[in-house]
This record gives C-alpha cells, sequence and structure tokens, in this order.
C-alpha cells in the first residue's frame, strides 16, 4: 500500500482510528531533507502492511502540522491509538524511521 495524503478532513479516520500504528510524514515540496526522506516512506509503505503511512504537506495543511506543534520539517511522528508515541525532526535513514516505529508495533 502507498502512503496515505492525510488532511484535516481523513485524520480523524485515517490517523486517531486506526488500528494499527501511522507513520505521519510532515514535509513540503520545497523542502530539499524532506525529498530525501519521501523514497524511504514509500518503501515503508509498500513493505509493512502492520503500519499505515500518511503524508502531511504542511503548507496545505498548517492546522495539522499546528496541532502537532512542526517546528521545522521533514518531522517524522508515530502515533499508536490516537496518541503521539514517538517524532523526529530531519532526515532519517530507513534504519532509524524502522527503529521509531519499532517501539509502536509490538
Amino acid at each position: 500500500m502507498s502512503a496515505i495524503n492525510i488532511n484535516k478532513s481523513n485524520f480523524h479516520n485515517e490517523v486517531m482510528n486506526s488500528d494499527k500504528p501511522v507513520l505521519l510524514d510532515f514535509w513540503a515540496p520545497w523542502c530539499g531533507p524532506c525529498r530525501m526522506v519521501v523514497p524511504i516512506v514509500e518503501e515503508i509503505a509498500e513493505e509493512r502492511s502492520d503500519v499505515k503511512v500518511g503524508k502531511v504537506n504542511v503548507e496545505e495543511q498548517p492546522e495539522l502540522a499546528s496541532q502537532f506543534g512542526v517546528m521545522s520539517i521533514p518531522t517524522l511522528v508515530v502515533m499508536k491509538n490516537g496518541k503521539a508515541v514517538n517524532r523526529a525532526m530531519g532526515a532519517r535513514p530507513k534504519e532509524a524511521i524502522l527503529k521509531m516505529l519499532g517501539k509502536a508495533v509490538v
């Protein structure tokens, strides 16, 4: 499954009500480090059926970015049962992102 574009209208259903942990990637099209993370996030979305992967464009969804206190991008947030359980700012290698997920997938 590919990453889902998350917005105000589908956030509650896709993230808050998800029965799986959700990896949220807060990004913007002009952000260089964000473009480095996108293929990794998409790869994880394709490989891992035990997690849901969502992308939040901070320019189109400033309310969601504000709700999560996103000050710099990319910011990755792992959600489980409607709560943020892990978060990291800046580009990360795939291993680091999988490690973030590891704590939520148990």
